[in-house]
């Protein structure tokens, strides 16, 4: 089976990534691995469609950082035809590219429909991405499992927002990821308000959450995969992430730490909300960001963290993830298979 995993750029990789450790697994298992970047997409003049591939050496690795390393320093780029390819999974974040490369922003999602319509898996489903590239698709799901939101350009409609929460809630962009241009107002904040608001607006529409008291104690990311938690035995593929002091961001690269999570009853029961909305928009991998009662968002490009999950459980959350592509892959085999690509992501 041949993979190809799309993603922003290869000088954008890291050796941990989510991406990375899939990609080894594929490797384990005995797959073969292509990497393709937004630039690298070519449908000819008889309307055959190619990729230029980053083509990774097919051997046993030790570990996934000598996977890596082969992948930055061993790699040879090759012209291949898209009939080669059995699943092409779109790992990009269409928002890193939004800035300085609005052409590459949606070639995950355009150059993915085309793929499928050749026959490739595509993983998520390209149909589902294009209704979800920034976090307006997030008020799709139930009311019940979001905390209250107002979405606006208009300074006084977020401040009325902010005093009818008492002057504490969270501002962020509706387009970014990790983190980025997130600000909590309240106490000593609450009077560079109007700084934040300019700050966030100039790069489009902002989001105003009210504050969850539960946040103080970091958020849960929990993967689901073909709509329900991934597990292995009793084990989920979940940690807490904690913000350093003074910072309402609890993710990694914004200074945030680590542990384990307990999966239970609440965070199961928010899983089983939004699994409907998930199945139809052909969601194969996600990872939610949880806290108290209340999901705060949805990544649905490139969930990471699936290495710390495994370390912190010790077991291989890839090898379920990968187990479930190969099935698919052979059920598109069957003659008798007319699933689409829709279909099939979550089946």
């Amino acid at each position: 089976m041949l993979i190809a995993f799309f993603v922003n750029g290869l000088d954008s990789e890291h050796p941990h990534y989510t991406t990375t450790i899939l990609a080894n697994e594929c490797i384990r298992r005995g797959h073969s691995v292509v990497y393709v970047t937004p630039g690298d997409f070519v449908i000819q003049g008889d309307n055959s469609m190619h990729v230029h591939a980053t083509c990774v050496p097919k051997k046993k690795y030790r570990t996934f950082k000598e996977f890596f390393f082969a992948l930055q320093e061993n790699s040879e780029r090759r012209l291949v035809p898209i009939e080669e390819i059995d699943v092409l999974m779109l790992r990009n974040d269409p928002s890193n590219d939004a800035g300085e490369r609005p052409w590459a922003e949606g070639a995950g999602v355009l150059f993915g429909r085309e793929a499928a319509r050749r026959g490739v898996l595509v993983l998520n489903d390209p149909d589902g991405l294009s209704r979800a590239v920034n976090k307006l698709y997030f008020q799709g799901f139930p009311e019940e499992v979001r905390a209250e939101t107002l979405i606006s350009k208009t300074a006084a409609d977020i401040k009325a927002f902010s005093k009818e929460h008492g002057g504490k809630v969270i501002l962020k962009p509706l387009q970014g990821s990790g983190g980025q241009g997130v600000f909590a107002v309240g106490g000593k904040k609450a009077s560079n308000l109007n700084q934040m608001i300019e700050a966030i607006g100039r790069d489009g529409y902002i989001i105003a959450q009210s504050y969850l008291p539960a946040a103080s104690k970091g958020d849960i990311r929990l993967f689901l995969m073909n709509g329900a938690p991934l597990k292995i035995g009793a084990k989920y593929c979940a940690l807490r992430r904690v913000a350093a002091e003074g910072d309402v961001r609890s993710n990694v690269h914004a200074g945030g730490s680590m542990e384990p999570a307990e999966i239970g009853e609440t965070e199961l029961r928010l899983a089983e909300v939004i699994r409907p909305k998930l199945i139809r928009d052909g969601m194969f991998l996600v990872g939610i960001d949880i806290v108290g009662d209340t999901i705060l968002e949805v990544n649905v490009f490139s969930p990471g963290n699936l290495h710390t999950c495994s370390k912190l459980a010790g077991v291989r959350f890839s090898t379920p993830i990968l187990e479930s592509i190969e099935r698919k892959v052979e059920i598109r085999k069957d003659p008798s298979c007319n699933l689409d690509n829709l279909a099939l992501s979550v089946l």
